[in-house]
């Protein structure tokens, strides 16, 4: 068996069907597949048992410690030469497994991920939530497939590891949140070679409200100063950013409201044109991308819920930690991993 793929799940039964359907058109039909229920409610256990003849497949039931030690439970119980990890809102193309051969063939590697894209299937929520997570003007653009000049650290929705390296660096690790970053360091603390697959990418629902998305990207935030604490070095400036943006963005919002009380309208409109500037660049940029004004005008309200969710995650875990003091790896919204 060349491939495993690894898919914790949590309340979820109808995205493993999607996933797991999508699984059933690969060109490359080397592989089997391992699902770990993680304590959930509403298991997925009937899902998998009507792809028993179509799959190479098995199922797992467990208490729930959230998806990195659901991932290293399916790891050990896998017995493909190559893991692939997904998350379980992530559809693949039928191409997928094959790309991934093909890169494998020409440029072997041990470890690997790949981008991802919004189906046009996906409500507009939640395309616009993919374009804040992939675009220049949000992210850089680092998140959405573009090949870089220094490392690509893969992400735990699309990510595949030789199993003998994932199983001698321990897989993923206790944290809450972050762990797959903290596990792509690792992999190249180890001398792995690791690299991007652009033609390996999922199609990822990611959150479908921006409550949830908050909750995601503030989490993201503090899990980056809880990196930065195992793993000094790590930081770089794109880290930072968000928190960059978010100061900046209340300053402006702040002076908007004294300029109106004092000065009135006009002055107040001179500080908030830097946003209203970078709201219309994302409108349009989104609105081009995916054929839709409707989108292109949530994108703004997606991008600064990333940037400000993430910002704010950020400064309050730098506060905490670095200038508080406290040792202890902080969370903020920890009652679900999966939410």
């Amino acid at each position: 068996m060349k491939y495993s793929f690894i898919i914790p799940v949590f309340n979820r039964p109808d995205e493993v069907d999607e996933l797991l359907e999508s699984l059933t058109h690969q060109t490359q039909a080397d592989f089997e597949v391992v699902v770990v229920e993680d304590g959930s409610s509403l298991p997925c256990k009937t899902v998998v048992e009507r792809y028993a003849d179509r799959l190479a497949i098995r199922y797992f039931d467990k208490p729930n410690s959230g998806p990195g030690q659901s991932r290293n439970y399916g790891a050990e119980r896998a017995e493909g030469e190559y893991l692939i990890v997904l998350d379980s809102d992530c559809v693949l193309p039928p191409g997928y497994l094959q790309a991934v051969d093909d890169e494998l063939t020409a440029r072997p590697c041990e470890a690997f991920g790949g981008p991802d894209r919004a189906h046009e299937s996906f409500s507009p929520t939640q395309k616009s939530i993919n374009y804040s997570m992939t675009s220049f003007f949000t992210t850089g653009g680092i998140r959405g497939g573009k090949k870089k000049l220094d490392k690509f650290y893969p992400r735990s929705f699309n990510m595949g590891i030789r199993a003998d390296l994932y199983r001698q660096l321990d897989g993923f690790s206790a944290m809450r949140f972050g762990e797959d970053i903290d596990f792509s360091i690792r992999i190249f603390k180890s001398g792995a070679r690791c690299r991007l697959f652009p033609e390996a990418w999922v199609w990822h629902k990611r959150r479908t409200d921006f409550r949830k998305f908050f909750r995601q990207v503030h989490n993201s935030g503090i899990a980056r100063i809880n990196l930065l604490k195992r793993h000094p070095g790590s930081m770089k400036l794109v880290h930072m950013l968000p928190a960059a943006f978010t100061v900046v963005t209340f300053a402006l919002l702040f002076c908007a409201l004294v300029s109106l009380a004092v000065w009135g309208v006009s002055a107040a409109l001179l500080f908030l044109s830097p946003l209203l500037l970078y709201a219309l660049l994302v409108c349009i940029d989104s609105a081009v991308r995916n054929r839709s004004l409707w989108i292109g005008l949530l994108s703004i309200r997606a991008s600064f819920t990333q940037l400000i969710g993430y910002g704010t995650g950020f400064l309050r875990a730098w506060w905490l930690c670095c200038i508080c003091g406290r040792n202890e790896e902080l969370q903020a919204f920890k009652e679900n991993f999966y939410a």
